[in-house]
């Protein structure tokens, strides 16, 4: 597995905490990641990953890059692959015996796909692909070329959803959060990522949606301190004092529009998509 550049063991530290203590707080699907709109959680939740399939348009083969604990695989519709860093999100994965479906703890820089795919989706994980002192419109624009390549001039998109410096220097960002919880990890800008993408992927959608995280934040602190208790048992109080001041200041962010939350259709440049 590639290491160089991507931040295998703080990505592990952070989402192989448990999935039992994930559960406790976040909704059914285990989705942790914006989710889009308001209603329950739950709702919201749904709503998200019904958005990204159908933007993501595959109609024979999916690509989840960065595929947690599953929630796009198993509403994909399609055979589809998902990508993981963390062997606990690929042991649950597995877990669900999702048909024609194959989960991969596998960085997205060795992916070998087999065949092309005619849909792409990447939530929550291009946030962490470039390490802070590295160039990251490089790395992001490897990401792009590989996703052109393997969607091969489908009809199909790269549906990317992905957190990034809004109002803010980076030199600005909570050390608590670059030390603490997502440590190796910088955040992408906007422009940075309309740089990477072009030449190579056309951006067909793009949208801010910071405030449905402020409020998927602030409904992930709620549930997580209604079950303070049982979450201390599994993880240690030091550890859920830590995510419930994370979840705060992440809310924070988000409303103070110090953080975006971009979501992005990008699709080939003469892809079929138009016609």
């Amino acid at each position: 597995m590639t290491t160089a550049g991507t931040p295998v063991a703080a990505i592990r530290r952070h989402y192989d905490v448990g999935n039992d203590f994930y559960a406790l707080w976040l909704d059914p699907t285990l989705s942790y990641s914006c989710a889009w709109g308001r209603g329950t959680l739950e709702e919201a939740q749904e709503r998200k990953l019904a958005r990204h399939l159908a933007a993501a348009g595959a109609r024979t083969r999916l690509l989840d890059v960065g595929c947690g604990w599953g929630g796009i695989l198993a509403r994909a519709g399609v055979p589809a692959v998902g990508l993981t860093l963390s062997d606990a999100q690929a042991a649950h994965v597995r877990a669900l015996c999702l048909d024609d479906v194959e989960v991969r703890v596998e960085d997205w820089r060795d992916h070998r796909p087999t065949r092309p795919y005619d849909g792409i989706v990447s939530i929550g994980a291009f946030e962490h692909f470039a390490a802070p002192g590295t160039d990251k419109v490089a790395i992001y624009r490897d990401f792009f070329t590989r996703c052109r390549d393997w969607l091969d001039g489908s009809r199909g998109a790269l549906s990317l959803q992905t957190i990034g410096y809004a109002d803010m220097d980076p030199a600005e960002a909570s050390r608590f959060m670059q030390q603490e919880i997502f440590p190796d990890a910088e955040l992408p800008t906007l422009p940075e990522i309309t740089t990477a993408a072009d030449g190579v992927l056309e951006i067909t959608a793009l949208s801010n949606g910071r405030l449905d995280y402020a409020w998927t934040c602030a409904q992930w602190a709620r549930r997580l301190k209604a079950r303070r208790e049982p979450a201390r048992e599994l993880v240690g109080p030091e550890v859920v004092a830590r995510y419930e001041r994370y979840l705060t200041l992440s809310s924070f962010g988000f409303r103070m529009g110090k953080l975006a939350l971009y979501r992005i259709t990008l699709r080939p440049y003469g892809s079929r998509w138009g016609r």
